[in-house]
């Protein structure tokens, strides 16, 4: 799979961060907030090649929240590839994801556990029930809207406490609205990148 991705060169040696836009995005979506939110860093963002309906996402779903897994499976596979031929010799690798953006990413995580160092998921839904993978080492931040109809709060809570079981340094931050993006969940992201 030949993926569309916007980049932009960092400084020698800085962090490397990969952004993964949510449905109906592209690869602009959250390629300048990278930017913004660590300027030294080199940026790289796919765009997602399976269209619903026109709006561009990572993978195919059956429903809301219902899952094609077998398409997930293999996308997973040619996304985690994709990484792994772009990330060189990064000291650091950051993934950032929001939405259908935050479930590609978590699955790659989940299958390749060395490609990342430090992961952020922004509203991801994960329906199924991981298989445990060794992740000591990895930072890992979720955040959610407790109010959220498409992520709902209790599945948000169960991803968080599978990382954590997987020897994870993973932090929840939780605000008091739905599927937005938030000014203090950005603030959260931005501490955790420090």
């Amino acid at each position: 799979m030949t993926y569309t991705f916007n980049e932009t060169p960092g400084s020698p040696g800085a962090p490397l961060i990969f952004t993964f836009h949510g449905t109906g995005g592209n690869e602009n979506q959250f390629h300048g907030l990278a930017q913004e939110l660590m300027p030294q860093a080199h940026v790289i963002s796919p765009r997602g090649d399976v269209s619903e309906q026109g709006m561009l996402r990572y993978f195919r779903r059956k429903a809301e929240g219902v899952y094609d897994m077998e398409d997930l499976a293999q996308r997973t596979s040619a996304m985690a590839d994709f990484v792994a031929a772009h990330k060189g010799d990064a000291p650091r690798v950051i993934g950032l994801g929001y939405s259908n953006g935050a479930n590609i990413l978590a699955s790659v995580v989940m299958a390749r556990p060395q490609l990342f160092s430090d992961v952020i998921l922004m509203h991801p839904l994960i329906p199924w029930q991981p298989a445990p993978v060794d992740l000591k080492g990895t930072r890992v931040l979720i955040t959610a809207g407790k109010h959220d109809p498409i992520c709902p709060a209790p599945m948000t809570q169960t991803l968080a406490d599978w990382f954590k079981a997987q020897g994870v340094e993973a932090e929840l931050h939780w605000h008091q609205g739905g599927h937005e993006l938030r000014n203090e969940e950005l603030a959260a992201v931005q501490d955790f990148l420090r």
